[in-house]
């Protein structure tokens, strides 16, 4: 055990330095041509979730959104469009608005201070300590997963980190490091490097400890149980919630209707829900609809951070179309390949390729 490791900074910071200089990984797509857009678009599709996940994706997006004018030129749609898969879709939305502010109030430049970058929507602390760092030099903490990870086991902190003590904690510990005398120039690699170090060494299940660069200073190591940091957090069963999905179908188009901003899946497409089918038959007949043929699909279950969702869905095949079928809602027909231009969340992806595939639509 050196407790001067975990007091020194400038010791803390070289031997992070060295390790990434010789292991850590440089050739990732969002460190090629690195500027603030590039970082932050990768920032907010990494939070919770995988590199591996998030690289194709990130690569479609440039393609599409090569810079912020870009993405703040566009409609909404394409942007979920291009998120559909990812999740967390209000990230996809925020990505949105906070290009239209740096567009339209910064002239297209992402601001310099790190107070400043996170008034723009959907852009915290951790993430603008991200941008300004990798992309601007600019001396900043941050605190993604990864790092609190790393910083919990070395200093052996109780609690989870979701708690506001314990976050406030691992944000002292964070600024000290990233803050301290330092050569300005590495403020880029240390950044990249703590995130690395969590990420391939300081893992959630399997540490290796014993490459560490950090591991004689490790209080979670001295005490035999590096996993035990952080804490988790505590576990609530999670609630079971059921709804029918009301697919209907007109030849070749299918009635979708955009979801509010607020709640699951904002702003994307999906089909009608009701909560019971007693209560989809019974609006079917207030609605004067007489199906030509009703098919009840295989339900399946899909999960959400804080519940499970029974989707029920229920094909039904009209003889005529109407405008509108439930009030208040943006509702349109699409056909098969307007639908692919759409953002989607994944079980409405799903439902519409089963569909498809039992029962093709001919044109």
């Amino acid at each position: 055990m050196n407790p001067e490791l975990l007091q020194n900074a400038d010791i803390f910071r070289a031997r992070v330095l060295d390790w990434y200089h010789q292991f850590g990984r440089k050739d990732l797509p969002w460190q090629q041509n690195v500027n603030p857009y590039r970082v932050w678009i990768s920032e907010i599709m990494l939070q919770q979730t995988q590199v591996s996940t998030v690289i194709p994706y990130f690569e479609r997006f440039m393609a599409r959104f090569p810079s912020v004018q870009a993405l703040a030129d566009s409609p909404v749609d394409d942007v979920l469009q291009h998120w559909s898969g990812l999740g967390y879709y209000a990230r996809a939305r925020n990505l949105h608005k906070a290009a239209c502010v740096v567009d339209e109030v910064f002239a297209g430049e992402f601001p310099r201070n790190v107070d400043t970058l996170t008034t723009l929507p959907g852009i915290g602390r951790s993430t603008a300590g991200a941008i300004a760092s990798i992309s601007m030099g600019i001396a900043a903490p941050i605190l993604d997963g990864n790092v609190k990870r790393v910083l919990a086991r070395l200093h052996a902190i109780e609690g989870w980190p979701g708690d506001k003590k314990v976050a406030d904690r691992l944000w002292q510990i964070a600024e000290g490091y990233s803050m301290a005398e330092q050569n300005r120039a590495d403020t880029r690699e240390y950044t990249q490097a703590m995130m690395d170090l969590g990420a391939t060494l300081c893992t959630r299940s399997k540490p290796a400890c014993t490459v560490c660069p950090l591991v004689d200073g490790c209080k979670a190591v001295a005490e035999g149980n590096p996993t035990a940091y952080p804490h988790s957090k505590p576990k609530k069963d999670k609630p079971v919630k059921a709804t029918w999905m009301l697919m209907l179908q007109h030849k070749g188009e299918l009635l979708l209707y955009r979801r509010p901003d607020q709640g699951i899946w904002g702003g994307l497409w999906s089909f009608p829900e009701f909560g019971s089918e007693d209560a989809l038959q019974q609006h079917l007949a207030l609605q004067g609809l007489k199906p030509r043929q009703q098919t009840s699909l295989e339900p399946f279950r899909h999960t959400f951070s804080h519940y499970h969702l029974d989707i029920h869905p229920i094909h039904i095949t009209l003889s005529r179309k109407l405008p509108s079928v439930m009030e208040g809602l943006d509702q349109v027909w699409y056909n098969e390949s307007q639908i692919e231009q759409l953002g989607l969340a994944a079980p409405i992806k799903k439902l519409i390729q089963i569909l498809h595939h039992a029962n093709p639509v001919k044109q």
